[in-house]
């Protein structure tokens, strides 16, 4: 499934797409005798079964019904518009490596000895179309093209080897960064924070697992997806790699996250920057020529069978 959380008529509503529709959920389930919740994290805690119930209700859609409506005619959210958490990996050795490079430094080894992360602003989700930023956030504004999971089944301690079947789907993100603040704080050791914190974009859609099993990469370390990934600014593609290249696995990167830890339905884990997918990468090994994001600039993330996510800047006061 294609799950969406999506504003209709001023109303936030959970919504699956089916062809080029949006079938309202809890309202398509009342039409059949069913029951689903009409938001993403009630969704989720209903684990599985509430899966198998949205999964027939869809399939029993009827696209002329009054819950459904053209994609084009609705306004999507992220799909998990305030995750309980929000974690961002760094799980891509050629970001890692070639902006390592770019500023004179060595590749780091313990890069290879765990899968590392760091908590994001959960409360500063952003989904399709524009993001407001502040004057300060335009020193260096940088898009970071990543794919992220959401958490279905909770748990603590989950080894690698178990832990995609606690992933619920995938989406992409866009972890907007002020570099110019992100650089300032992180010589204190410590963040990235207000160079983070003000804006991650989610989306369009949360893809179940089973709509990507024809790219799956099976490991005993968790399952990789040959996903190409792309980015475009304002028409330009200047982003390409696959997803299949993270050096670190979700269920890694899962592993080390709940290590001694809940993790809760809904929460988003990232990937962190795949290799092109940022302009600090891209400027530094001149591709680009000091070429940062401003004020009216678009950003389309496209990952395969995940859709494209655009990002419209916005400056306000």
């Amino acid at each position: 499934m294609k799950l969406v959380t999506y504003l209709r008529d001023s109303h936030v509503r959970l919504g699956a797409v089916k062809e080029d529709h949006v079938v309202d959920l809890a309202s398509a389930a009342m039409d059949v005798g069913r029951l689903l919740p009409s938001s993403m994290l009630d969704l989720l805690a209903g684990g599985e079964a509430a899966m198998e119930t949205a999964r027939a209700v869809v399939a029993l859609a009827d696209l002329d019904a009054p819950y459904s409506a053209p994609v084009s005619s609705v306004r999507l959210l992220a799909p998990v518009p305030r995750p309980p958490s929000m974690r961002d990996g760094y799980a891509f050795r050629q970001h890692v490596e070639t902006a390592r490079r770019n500023r004179g430094v060595e590749m780091i080894p313990e890069f290879d000895e765990f899968p590392v992360f760091y908590f994001t602003n959960h409360n500063a989700v952003f989904g399709p179309g524009r993001v407001p930023v502040r004057e300060l956030h335009l020193g260096k504004l940088d898009f970071e093209l990543e794919c992220a999971v959401v958490i279905g089944k909770g748990g603590r301690d989950i080894r690698a080897s178990k832990a995609d079947a606690h992933i619920a789907g995938y989406t992409i993100m866009n972890d907007l960064s002020a570099r110019v603040l992100q650089m300032q704080e992180m010589k204190l050791s410590l963040g990235p924070a207000k160079g983070k914190d003000f804006a991650t974009v989610l989306g369009p859609y949360l893809v179940t697992p089973d709509e990507l099993a024809d790219r799956r990469v099976p490991g005993p370390q968790g399952d990789r997806y040959d996903l190409e990934m792309t980015a475009a600014v304002n028409g330009k593609l200047v982003s390409r790699d696959t997803l299949a290249h993270m050096n670190w696995t979700f269920a890694q990167i899962i592993e080390r996250a709940s290590y001694g830890v809940d993790l809760y339905p809904g929460d988003v884990i990232g990937s962190g920057t795949c290799g092109t997918g940022c302009f600090l990468e891209l400027n530094g090994s001149k591709v680009t020529n000091d070429q940062w994001l401003r004020p009216g600039d678009r950003v389309e993330l496209t990952i395969a069978k995940l859709g494209t996510l655009v990002t419209e800047i916005a400056l306000v006061p």
